[in-house]
This record gives structure tokens, C-alpha cells and sequence, in this order.
């Protein structure tokens, strides 16, 4: 049983202290969430790269190492927002409308968010600071969508140091102040840091309010351009001359000690589209370490910043009513940006605002350690994300769960803390059931009650997990089949060996591919 909550902070990357009743104080939630950030990319689940107040999370908290994202950025954003699969808040892809309901790439009328119902049901202050991405029309900005204080970033990345366009198509880099737009210009301070610095003042000025609050801090770190502080960059230069083969190995060596992954469980091949790393001239080397050197700088400076909003937790006297959870949005991402010919190419010093690069296939492999594919797909090295809750006192320190859980549990778990029920209407609204369910179970020490069964779709991707089975797909190939309890690395599908298991599966995905609104990607894609 949970003692009384007074406060909970979601880092991604909640229900009662009495299971099935409201607390008598509500909590407060921040959640935290990290951009296009590996599985392997924090220490705490087999990294190289220092995490102090991560891993101290983690230290004092729960681990859970099966926990799932919805493969990209708004997709992600979405289910964690509404507690719904992606297409039934609208946004099965991104933020352009693609002919269909589940597709309009805006948050729609019949979700609604975690801020809004706790604002309006449970008396909540609530703040958001951080990439927002989903939608940008009127109605979906976070200010319509529940949020009193926000400093929101509407698009999918921006240079970390100003405002300037990344593409060539005209469009803008949006940030907004509350209702108001704002630009940043090259002397703003490092993205990473602005995002913390008014999560911080937020925090601040509510100090003396008695409602409870929710932060949602959306960090748009590690997703590119790779841009990071020079000081930072200098911590981490030389350290990836071993190259991304030893780098993968040490990780996954890493995380078998630290029983985030079974040893039965092999480490995935190098993807075949990266090089052996012996095979590169000492040049290549140097410029492939100076990529992940820029990309370890971000993680790392997201890690000192989450450490800013613990200590001023701590300064206000929050924190011993705080729990915390951190997850990413998706996996590594494979983008090669330098190859895109509608972003603006800058070729300036490696990491500065005169540079767009990223850090690419080779590198995002190591990031999805043991995994293979990236973000985008829905093999495991795109939908699994590392997720920590964290609630001294309340969550018992140093634990690890194998429960399975998901971005859409977050709003059920939020409401059971705050005692409020998700309604089937609000504002007129008729709302779609949650997908999602309550995580507390897993943060007293319970599994979850039964078995569980999640989907996935982006772009022609797809994916049924359903116990310990898995069945996935990328765009225009025949389903594999895995079995995640024996090999979560996918590397022996089993389809031809079991085709009746692969028909059970594939008619459940399908009847819910129907039920959400899924649309055949290759008629849709070039809308």
C-alpha cells in the first residue's frame, strides 16, 4: 500500500496511495521526456555516457526494462497525453492531414489530456515546458489543451541555439510563450537549458499555492541536429575511437550485469548498413567520434538539467512527495540528415549552431542496444524506450520490473493518483475509452493483472504484442513472429514454424487496426 502522495514527477522521458481510493492530498506530477533517445543511452540501462541524477532515479526507484512508446515523436506524444493510441487522438502519423480521421495530425475532439482533466476535475496547476508536436492548429496548442504556464517548441526540432528554419520549405521553427509567439536568437541560451530554466520558474511561481501540479518537461535533446555545449563536447572527445562494435558489446555486456536484459536474450547483428568499424581510415574515425562524442554531450547536459529541477523540488520542500518517471519518446534515430535535401545544410564546426548533422545509422545502433531497427519502425529498437519511477518511500529503491507497460498508461495512471475518473464526456465532448492502464500495481510490487496486449502502427510499420508473442511487420513485408520472453532482440522469427500463431495474431491486429481508424499506408503516404 502507497503511503499518502503529495507530489510526482514523470520524467519520460500515478494512482491513489490507497489502491482504489483518492489520496487525501493530491500529488503533484512532472513528466519528463526525452527525444529520439535510445534504450542503452542512459547509464542505469548500460551506457558508457554519465547520468548522475538519472541513475539516481533509478538508484532510488523503479526500473521498468519492458516498457513501450509508440515509435515517433508525435505518435508518442500523443498516447502519453491522452492515455489513447495515436489514431484515436488523431495523429496516427504526423502533424499534416492525411485524408482521414485517425490521420488529421492535430489532437481531436474526442481526447482529451492529462492537464485538462486535472485542471478542470481535480483543482491542478498545470505546466508544460518543451516540445509539444501535436498539432498546430489553434485548438490543439497547449494552452487550449489544459496547460496554465507554457513554453512550447510546435515543431519536430529546431537548431538548440536560435530560431532559425531547418528546412527549406519555407516554414518556421514555432515557439511559443503561453498564447504568444516568441523567437530565439543566437544568444539564447542552449535549448536544453531553456526548456529546464522555465520549468524551474514555473515551479517557483507557484511555490505558495496550495493546488497540487502537473509539469510535463518535453526535452527536445538528443533528436538532431546533434548540437551541444562545447564544454560538454570536450568531455566526451576520444571516447567513441573504439568504435560503435565495441561500444555495442560493452553495452550489452553492461546491461546483462544490470538484469536490465536476460543473457539468453543475443545482442542483435550490426546493422548490415553500417560498416564494420576496423574498416574505416583513421579520418572517418575521427569524424564518426566526434558525431557521438556531440550526441553523448546532449544526453548528458538533459541529465544535468533534470538534476536543476530535482534540487529545486528539494529547495521548495517538494520532494518528499515526488515521484518521477523517465522514458523517450522513441528509439535511436537512423535519419541521415545530410542527405536530406529539404533541410538547410550547414557544414560550420561539428556540434555548433553553424552545423547540421546527425549522428546516423552506425551510432543510433549502439543507442538501441540490444535491438535492431530505429525509430520509425516497430521492432523493438523503435518502440522500447528505458522508463523509471522513482518515489522514495513509496516505490521500493533499486527495484526492476519485467511488467510490461506503455506511453497510453500514464494518463490512467495519473488520474487514479489525482482520484479522478476518466469521464466519457468533458465539455460536450464525447471521449474515446482509454487504451491504457493504471501503472500502480507495478510501483507497489504487483504485475499487472492479466495479459497484455498492445498495437502498434507508423507508416506502414506494424505490430501486435500479445503475451509473450510478437508479431511485426515493416512497410511492405511478411509479418515475423518472436517470442519475446525467449528472444526480445528478435533475431530467430519463428513465422514458418508457427503459421497458426501468426493467423491468431494477425486477425487481432487487424480487428483493431479496424476499430482505430489504421489506413493501408501506401494509399495514404504521398497525400
Amino acid at each position: 500500500m502507497l503511503k499518502q502522495i503529495g507530489y510526482i514527477i514523470i520524467s519520460i522521458c500515478c494512482t491513489g496511495p490507497v489502491l482504489g481510493q483518492a489520496p487525501k492530498q493530491k500529488p503533484n506530477i512532472v513528466v519528463i521526456l526525452a527525444d529520439d533517445m535510445g534504450f542503452s543511452d542512459i547509464s542505469c540501462f548500460g551506457s558508457e555516457i554519465s547520468t548522475p541524477n538519472i541513475d539516481r532515479l533509478a538508484r532510488e526507484g523503479l526500473k521498468m526494462t519492458q516498457f513501450y512508446n509508440a515509435g515517433r515523436c508525435c505518435p508518442s506524444r500523443a498516447a502519453l497525453l491522452t492515455g489513447l493510441y495515436p489514431h484515436q487522438a488523431g495523429i496516427g502519423d504526423m502533424v499534416k492531414y492525411k485524408c482521414s480521421p485517425a490521420y488529421q495530425g492535430y489532437l481531436n475532439d474526442h481526447s482529451a489530456t492529462i492537464a485538462e482533466l486535472l485542471k478542470e476535475q481535480a483543482d491542478y496547476n498545470t505546466i508544460v515546458s518543451g516540445k509539444w508536436h501535436v498539432g498546430l492548429q489553434k485548438s490543439a496548442l497547449a494552452y487550449n489543451r489544459g496547460f496554465n504556464k507554457s513554453f512550447t517548441m510546435l515543431n519536430n526540432g529546431s537548431s538548440y541555439f536560435n530560431s532559425a528554419p531547418l528546412y527549406n520549405d519555407g516554414s518556421k521553427i514555432t515557439f511559443m510563450l503561453n498564447n504568444k509567439e516568441i523567437t530565439r536568437n543566437d544568444t539564447s541560451k542552449y535549448l536544453t537549458q531553456g526548456i529546464t530554466d522555465f520549468a524551474v520558474k514555473s515551479l517557483e511561481e507557484i511555490k505558495d499555492e496550495q493546488k497540487p501540479f502537473l509539469m510535463y518537461v518535453a526535452y527536445n535533446a538528443p533528436h538532431w541536429p546533434i548540437q551541444a555545449l562545447p564544454e560538454d563536447i570536450a568531455k566526451f572527445k576520444g571516447q567513441y575511437l573504439k568504435g560503435w562494435d565495441c561500444l555495442r558489446k560493452q553495452r550489452y555486456e553492461k546491461q546483462v550485469a544490470l538484469r536490465i536484459i536476460k543473457k539468453s536474450w543475443a545482442l542483435s547483428p550490426r546493422d548490415k548498413r553500417a560498416p564494420a568499424w576496423d574498416s574505416l581510415s583513421e579520418e572517418d574515425k575521427q569524424k564518426w567520434d566526434t558525431r557521438m562524442a556531440i550526441y553523448a554531450a546532449m544526453v548528458y547536459r538533459m541529465d544535468a538539467c533534470i538534476g536543476e529541477i530535482m534540487a529545486k523540488l528539494k529547495q521548495l520542500e517538494k520532494d518528499k512527495n515526488t515521484i518521477i518517471l523517465f522514458a523517450s519518446d522513441n528509439g535511436g534515430s537512423a535519419d541521415e540528415v545530410r542527405s536530406l535535401k529539404t533541410v538547410i545544410q550547414k557544414n560550420g564546426e561539428p556540434g555548433s549552431v553553424n552545423s547540421i548533422d546527425s549522428y546516423e545509422i552506425p551510432w543510433a545502433n549502439v543507442s538501441n542496444t540490444p535491438f535492431k531497427l530505429f525509430k520509425r519502425n516497430t521492432h523493438e529498437g523503435g518502440i522500447a524506450t528505458p522508463m523509471i519511477a522513482w518515489y522514495p518511500g513509496h516505490i521500493k529503491a533499486g527495484s526492476t520490473s519485467s511488467s510490461v507497460g506503455h506511453l497510453v498508461d500514464l494518463m490512467p495512471t495519473c488520474l487514479q493518483l489525482a482520484g479522478v475518473t476518466y469521464p466519457a464526456q468533458f465539455k460536450n465532448r464525447e471521449l474515446t475509452p482509454l487504451a491504457g492502464r493504471s501503472l500502480i500495481p507495478v510501483f507497489t510490487g504487483k504485475a499487472n493483472n492479466g495479459e497484455r496486449t498492445l498495437f502498434w502502427e507508423h507508416e506502414g510499420s506494424r505490430a501486435i504484442r500479445k503475451g509473450k508473442w510478437k508479431l511485426v511487420a515493416e512497410p511492405k513485408q511478411p509479418w515475423e513472429l518472436y517470442d519475446i520472453e525467449a528472444d526480445r532482440s528478435e533475431t530467430k522469427d519463428l513465422a514458418k514454424k508457427c503459421p497458426a500463431k501468426v493467423i491468431e495474431l494477425e486477425k487481432a491486429y487487424l480487428a483493431w487496426a479496424n476499430k482505430t481508424g489504421v489506413v493501408d499506408w501506401e494509399t495514404i503516404k504521398d497525400l
